[in-house]
């Protein structure tokens, strides 16, 4: 079988073609849009991150050029491949320091998390120097030990400027604030066609942007504040999403950090009732509930009913117990008399 033949194409990054791609080589100017398949490994094969695997799903990488995309080099090597085309990166440590970071937000991405969670408000190098844990064992010990690694990647399409709909990751900030209404309506219409999961998304990405933007401010602020209050219903949204999915303890999770910062946010603690008495939290969803009334006296029908379906559900769990002790007994009683009479 032939070599594949490795050339320098920078300094400290060697591409391996594995296979050509076809077509002309774009000019990449800034604004286009790449889409890959990536798989990172150390240079001894072990496998860090895959995209067709990553959160249990295939997801190619979307790049924007010229967006200060935080693993620099990627943009670099993207601007060698033709659509179609599968190629080895081994990248020098000057080039790959900053990839934990880069993949703790991939991996929260594809897990449907905050790309942010787990990052401290500092910058990129700061945190590779920190003895922070990021919560994955193999980024924890890259980060404390760079080293080279190895980036396959596959050119599944490459999109002049001009030719696609810009993601919200690739907006400015001003961008940002103003499409976040749009897709705040585009949740709120995928919520009532019935698309629950789809609309969850559309909050998600609009909470994960906002919570951005957020970062940049100082705590308690004023536009922290603002940016805030725009966070807290797109939230609200989300978790009304959560409850329809059943994915309860994410409602308490999100609900709880709402009503620690506004502890007269009724929707909150409704909905949070609702959770608590989804799992079986049957004095935090009085408590919760209770507390809906003292804020919302009007609200005391709906909170009736929610009690009504938690006390009926509570009286069917406790009679489907009873009945399979009663089994359980009737077993123990018969198989104690055959053994007497064997």
């Amino acid at each position: 079988m032939e070599e594949l033949a490795v050339k320098l194409i920078a300094d400290g990054v060697q591409k391996k073609v594995i296979s050509p791609g076809k077509g002309e080589l774009s000019t990449f100017p800034n604004g286009t849009k790449v889409k890959f398949h990536y798989r990172t490994s150390l240079c001894d094969g072990t496998v860090l991150d895959d995209s067709r695997t990553m959160g249990g799903k295939s997801k190619p990488m979307e790049l924007i050029l010229g967006k200060k995309f935080k693993l620099p080099v990627w943009e670099q090597v993207v601007t060698t491949m033709r659509e179609g085309e599968i190629a080895d990166f081994t990248c020098d440590v000057k080039h790959t320091a900053l990839y934990p970071m880069v993949s703790l937000s991939l991996r929260n991405i594809s897990q449907g998390k905050d790309p942010l969670e787990g990052q401290r408000h500092c910058c990129g190098v700061a945190q590779v120097h920190s003895h922070h844990s990021i919560g994955h064992h193999d980024l924890d010990k890259l980060q404390a030990h760079p080293q080279p690694l190895v980036f396959t990647l596959e050119m599944l399409q490459v999109l002049p400027p001009g030719s696609f709909q810009l993601e919200i990751w690739a907006m400015t900030d001003e961008e940002k604030l103003e499409a976040i209404p749009q897709i705040h309506e585009e949740g709120n219409a995928l919520f009532k066609s019935g698309d629950i999961a789809e609309a969850a998304e559309k909050y998600y990405n609009a909470i994960a942007c906002l919570k951005n933007l957020q970062m940049k401010e100082r705590p308690g602020d004023e536009h922290w504040i603002k940016l805030d209050l725009m966070i807290t219903p797109l939230l609200l949204n989300y978790c009304q999403c959560k409850l329809l999915l059943g994915q309860y303890y994410e409602v308490l999770d999100h609900c709880s950090s709402i009503i620690n910062k506004y502890e007269d946010n009724v929707k909150a603690y409704f909905k949070r009732g609702k959770a608590h008495a989804a799992v079986w939290n049957e004095a935090e969803a009085r408590a919760d509930f209770a507390k809906v009334i003292i804020l919302e006296p009007s609200l005391e029908t709906s909170v009736a009913k929610e009690l009504r379906a938690m006390e009926e559900r509570i009286r069917e769990k406790q009679k489907e117990e009873k009945g399979r002790y009663k089994n359980l007994f009737n077993y123990s009683d018969k198989a104690s008399a055959a053994a007497t009479t064997g």
